[in-house]
């Protein structure tokens, strides 16, 4: 019998069939047991395991019908004879199993043997069967509780340990090749991961792949400038140093294993006030270290200037809402002669929301009513609250709301009062019908970040840390989102060990995969707090929000989201309001949404539940679908480079493009999206999608050739190749070697190009087999030596022959402007002007402007080089101001240069891209 933990929670009977466990709640408490072998689990922490909001009256007897569950399963198996037994002990429940029983323990095995090993090939040995016992996220199919969230979360470090072991050994080994074919994979789907990509850079230098290597380093410092606003850190650094010095890279010591992330402990309930008799009303003391916030302070002066005045302070968890209306609180008691009331409505908390009766009775103690003369009905409490608070001058804050009918009862009569709500929702209808003015906290900037990180941390540290480490305040301040909470924590932990120093807690939290353990302390968390938000959500939109940690970017909008959800887009439109109402996302534009760091990290951290494994297919074919509508746009009149796979899921919803600019802007703006796409299509074995996913994104490859495109192209070749499917092979070697030439490296270059056509032509896909021919003859025209004109005009006679028989007229078009381009710089230009007025006759609408351009260009110069300088003007000035409609300017460059050289009296020469 064998208990899995890393993948989906299973048990596996002696003849392999994986046994009918039940529901998630039934596979939490497993889990649970199979985490603490052989030792017990109390109830409690089993309840605390498998309720994600708060249990039910009888959890008690719902956790022991669940253990009598799986000990009839366990028995009807063979339990007793493998050495398993479900026991009772005391108050709580053990599981006894053999060592080997459970994969997490054999991991763990493995990872120890991996470390004691002497020799780099019994360690390879060991590490490959640990990694090999993992079938996906850990703990995948229990409940999204913290005990099991947190557990999760320390078995993936340990899994990423064990790469980077692995990777380590291989290199030991003199394989730097496998080392970096180890770590690639990781470091894609971890791109802010430091020391992935340093190893990976390491390795691929090591390997001779230097150019590779110093590409990553430029990719991940874009990433981490665009994503997080840092530089590269000290590691990553070093790397890209003894790559450019062309070293000798030194071996890396092991990695410790990291400690178990703690589970956060629920905060006490605050302690309520006195209810024997009226006494003065407890409030909270002014928040230690608060700063900033002058803007948002100024807006409360604002509004509590109007009679009867209400403000909405409203802001995502940890955003500092409390602290903002206590100190503001604190600023003006003077004003406020008759008090001050505080209360938590606990709208979004672990304890129970407060009923709206037991809150005005406490509210009726602290203004004097005695116990004697309390109304007994909800409505007479609130007409009893009103007529004792009006014409009083009264401060009444009402803290951590979750919706507007349980704030209305509790709004004080009068205009002497005033009222502060603080609450993780918009709270729409207070605005719209009881005129409350909206204040939403946005996070601090980089400047107030630093502040508050200096106030928090206190006089004696504050100052000197920080003016002794501005870089890495700044860097901590951005790396926690300008979040007051995570801040705070930040503060926590360098004050309970200054040694560690702000650099080396920000090197710590540039790790997304640990940076919400580490923002942490006791009972505080920013996981925690954002639990809390999401537990109060619509099923709908905690539906949503589970599946958000699947999307490979930062951005989306209701059609991702429906495709993500597998809902309606309706039904996905109204999920993304509420998690925007929530301060989960943030709306940026018509239907376009963007998470925060933070929350995108704790959306990443919870099981997507129920249909969760079929969330990353189905984005997966959305982009797909996508993809296609854009290049269709970008190039108009061409057919598109692939047939998407029969069983593609068509999405509810396609984002339609008006036009080219559209297209190639969102082509730019979703790169990274599409980018973590392909690679997470590469790690689930959907190579089909992958290279799919790579070759669609042709149309912006082509018109920003030198943007850094190969190592994704590489990443699609691969997924070609693994797919078996020659004819995407050809495309992407064709387009590969086209990238490689533009960057100045035809010799890899034409190891691609030459080996482009044949695939085609193996795969009978004549498109393809012209593409490869085109490019293949542009690379020989440039760096082909002596005979290359010749045989580049032979291989683009039989492009355009190809182009013809398969109806494509566009690739005839390119062909025509290839030859034409090659006979211009052969010395022939009647042939050139021949194939260019051919090309022209083929380019019209839906054409794309810019080829048009580039056409008309060559024909005038070939015009001009064949003495009709009139007609060669009137083409070249067509093109100059087709270039500048449409703003091309490398094709405005090209008209112009060759207009200028007509009027000097000299042919215009040379080769035109």
């Amino acid at each position: 019998m064998d208990f899995r933990l890393l993948g989906s929670v299973a048990v596996v009977a002696a003849d392999g069939r994986e046994l009918a466990v039940g529901s998630p709640k039934r596979r939490s408490l497993l889990a649970m047991l199979l985490l603490h072998p052989g030792m017990p689990v109390g109830v409690d922490r089993l309840t605390e395991a498998l309720w994600d909001e708060r249990p039910p009256r009888h959890a008690r007897t719902v956790i022991h019908n669940h253990v009598s569950g799986l000990r009839a399963l366990l028995a009807a198996h063979g339990a007793a004879a493998a050495g398993v037994e479900l026991a009772t002990d005391g108050s709580g429940y053990l599981l006894r199993a053999p060592a080997a029983a459970v994969d997490a323990g054999r991991f763990e095995r493995y990872l120890r043997s991996a470390r004691a090993a002497r020799e780099p090939g019994a360690a390879v040995a060991a590490l490959g069967e640990a990694l090999a016992l993992w079938h996906g996220p850990a703990l995948a199919g229990t409940e999204p509780s913290l005990p099991l969230l947190c557990a999760a979360r320390s078995l993936e470090e340990l899994r990423l340990a064990a790469v980077e072991e692995l990777a380590r050994a291989h290199g030991r080994l003199g394989d730097h090749g496998a080392a970096a074919g180890v770590l690639a994979v990781e470091a894609a789907l971890n791109p802010l991961r430091e020391s992935l990509v340093a190893a990976l850079m390491l390795a691929l230098g090591r390997a001779g792949r230097r150019s590779e290597a110093l590409e990553w380093f430029r990719r991940t410092r874009r990433t981490l400038a665009e994503q997080l606003g840092i530089d590269p850190g000290a590691e990553l650094v070093e790397a890209h140093a003894v790559l450019l010095r062309s070293e000798a890279v030194p071996k890396a010591g092991p990695v410790a294993v990291p400690a178990p992330v703690p589970v956060p402990v629920p905060p006490a309930a605050a302690a309520g006030p006195a209810v024997a008799a009226p006494a003065p009303w407890p409030f909270p003391r002014r928040p230690r270290g608060f700063s900033g916030r002058e803007g948002e302070l100024a807006a409360l002066d604002r509004a509590a200037r109007s009679p009867g005045a209400i403000a909405v302070v409203t802001g995502g968890a940890g955003i500092g809402k409390t602290a903002l209306a206590v100190h503001w609180a604190h600023l003006h008691r003077a004003e406020f002669p008759d008090g001050q009331l505080f209360v938590d409505l606990c709208g979004h908390s672990q304890l129970p929301e407060r009923p709206t009766g037991a809150v005005l009775r406490e509210l009726l103690l602290a203004l004097g009513l005695p116990a004697e003369q309390m109304p007994s009905s909800p409505a007479a409490l609130a007409a009893r609250y009103r007529e004792l608070t009006y014409g009083r001058r009264m401060l009444i804050v009402l803290d951590n709301a979750r919706r507007s009918e349980q704030v209305r009862p509790l709004l004080p009569d009068g205009d002497d009062c005033v009222t502060l709500v603080t609450s993780r929702d918009r709270l729409g209808g207070l605005v719209a019908t009881d005129a409350a003015r909206p204040v939403p906290l946005a996070e601090l900037s980089a400047p107030q970040s630093v502040t508050l990180l200096a106030t928090t941390l206190g006089p004696d540290l504050g100052p000197d840390l920080v003016g002794s480490e501005p870089e890495a305040a700044a860097r901590l301040a951005r790396l926690c989102d300008g979040l007051p909470l995570a801040l705070r924590l930040a503060a926590a932990r360098i004050a309970t060990c200054p040694s560690l120093g702000l650099a080396a807690l920000a090197d710590e939290l540039a790790d997304e995969q640990g940076r919400l353990g580490l923002l942490e302390v006791e009972d505080t968390s920013v996981a925690a707090a954002l639990a809390l938000t999401v537990q109060h959500l619509s099923v709908p939109a905690r539906r949503l929000f589970r599946h958000l940690g699947t999307h490979t970017g930062t951005t989306l909008d209701s059609r991702t989201a429906a495709a993500l959800a597998d809902c309606g887009l309706p039904q996905a439109a109204g999920a993304l309001e509420q998690l925007a109402t929530a301060h989960l996302v943030v709306e940026i534009g018509r239907d376009a949404y963007t998470l925060h760091d933070l929350v995108r990290l704790y959306a990443r951290s919870l099981p997507a539940g129920a249909g969760g494994d079929e969330a990353l297919p189905r984005l997966l074919d959305h982009l797909l679908h996508t993809l296609l509508a854009a290049s269709a746009a970008a190039e108009p009149g061409s057919e598109p480079c692939c047939e998407l796979p029969a069983d593609t899921r068509r999405p509810v919803g396609v984002r339609p493009f008006p036009d080219r600019a559209g297209a190639l802007a969102w082509y730019a703006a979703e790169r990274d999206t599409l980018r973590g796409a392909a690679l997470a299509a590469v790690a689930a074995g959907r190579h089909d999608r992958a290279w799919r996913l790579v070759l669609l994104q042709w149309p912006l490859i082509v018109w920003q050739v030198r943007d850094g495109w190969v190592p994704l192209l590489e990443h699609g070749l691969a997924a070609a190749e693994a797919d078996l499917a020659p004819g995407a092979q050809s495309r992407a070697r064709a387009l590969l070697g086209w990238v490689l030439l533009e960057e100045g490296r035809p010799e890899e270059a034409l190891v691609h190009l030459e080996r482009a056509p044949g695939l085609a032509a193996l795969a009978g896909d004549r498109s393809a087999e012209a593409v490869a021919l085109v490019n293949l003859a542009a690379a020989l025209a440039r760096h082909g030596g002596d005979g290359a004109p010749a045989r580049a005009r032979e291989l683009l006679g039989r492009a355009s022959a190809l182009a013809e028989r398969a109806g494509r007229a566009d690739l005839v078009a390119l062909a025509r402007q290839h030859l034409a381009d090659t006979c211009l710089a052969d010395g022939a230009p009647e042939e050139a002007a021949r194939h260019a007025a051919r090309g022209l006759a083929l380019a019209e609408p839906p054409f794309p402007a810019a080829r048009r351009v580039v056409l008309q260009t060559l024909y005038g110069r070939a015009l001009a080089a064949t003495g009709h300088p009139e007609e060669a003007a009137h083409h070249l000035e067509a093109a100059l101001r087709a270039a500048r409609l449409h703003q091309y300017g490398e094709g405005e460059s090209a008209a112009r240069a060759a207009l200028a050289a007509l009027r000097a009296g000299a042919a215009p020469g040379g080769r035109q891209r």
